[in-house]
């Protein structure tokens, strides 16, 4: 882990964007920018060569304390692909559970903590969809200045930043031998656009699962309602507990019953609350974060 995080990136997410094909295409103001084929650790993707770009880490604060694993798989998937990547020291929460029990005005405090050890970064890249959609939009409790504005543009969680910006598709360090049932957030769904959703025409697609494509022995499972809420929901499974213990237990029902062994996602918030879920129901099922599979976890 570096000082400074910097690798040959360009792609923001201010510009369009191109990611139907797999690979970044990056438009500048009038033509296609240059890409370049890079190989980093053995892995092969292609990235833009303009520039050097500055990396930051975020580790939501629920993680830090409970699941240090993910951050530590995070940063070691990160630096395989050859990035550096500087981890803020002072980082704390970036104010989410304020801002979700419709307290926004209290997390200014905390906003403005995360915007200052943000600052100067090209790309903020966090694992987990909740915090990262909150701060692209809705990080607006303290004043929108340039700097501030920046730190939301750059903010990217860990799969959109693998799939959409670094092109990365392999994965040879990684063996998965098991049967999977991948669990979308609700915000990485339908406020990051990582997967197809149910309730809109069109045609289907999963970043998380692209990515999970490249790991070897992986088999997915599909349970019959992949895109419903597992009822989290933040301060939700606080504020109506009984509704989101229902609505996690039938999540874990709807894996198990299609054959799951692992249940994966991208958002650790909800795998805590399936887990708890499933502890209670003594059900046969067990819960890993995607960076730790991408990274190269067994079990």
């Amino acid at each position: 882990m570096g000082g400074r995080g910097r690798l040959s990136l360009s792609a923001r997410r201010d510009l369009p964007i191109d990611t139907n094909g797999g690979l970044p295409y990056i438009f500048g103001q009038t033509k296609l920018t240059n890409l370049a084929n890079m190989t980093a650790g053995g892995v092969s993707c292609r990235v833009p060569s303009n520039e050097l770009m500055k990396v930051a880490l975020f580790i939501p604060c629920f993680i830090d304390a409970f699941y240090p694993e993910v951050g530590i798989a995070t940063l070691e998937l990160l630096e395989r692909f050859g990035i550096e990547v500087d981890y803020p020291q002072e980082q704390t929460c970036c104010g989410q559970p304020m801002a979700n029990s419709g307290a926004h005005a209290d997390a200014a405090g905390a906003e403005r903590v995360f915007a200052r050890n943000f600052a100067g970064y090209d790309y903020i890249v966090g694992p987990s969809a909740s915090c990262i959609h909150h701060v692209r939009e809705h990080l607006t409790a303290i004043e929108q200045t340039d700097e501030v504005r920046n730190v939301r543009a750059g903010a990217y969680e860990l799969v959109e930043f693998l799939h959409d910006v670094v092109g990365a598709r392999e994965f040879p360090w990684a063996e998965f031998p098991y049967r999977v049932g991948l669990h979308n957030s609700c915000s990485a769904l339908r406020h990051l656009k990582e997967a197809s959703v149910s309730e809109v025409a069109g045609q289907p697609f999963s970043k998380p699962r692209t990515l999970l494509e490249g790991v070897k022995g992986i088999e997915f499972v599909k349970p019959s309602r992949p895109d419903e809420c597992c009822g989290f929901g933040g301060t939700f499974s606080v504020t109506e507990e009984p509704v989101s213990v229902r609505m996690g237990q039938d999540k874990v029902r709807d894996h198990l019953n299609a054959g799951a062994q692992y249940i994966v996602s991208g958002d650790m918030s909800c795998l805590m609350h399936q887990q708890g879920c499933a502890e209670r129901m003594k059900a046969d099922a067990r819960f890993i974060h995607i960076a730790q599979v991408l990274n190269g976890a067994r079990a």
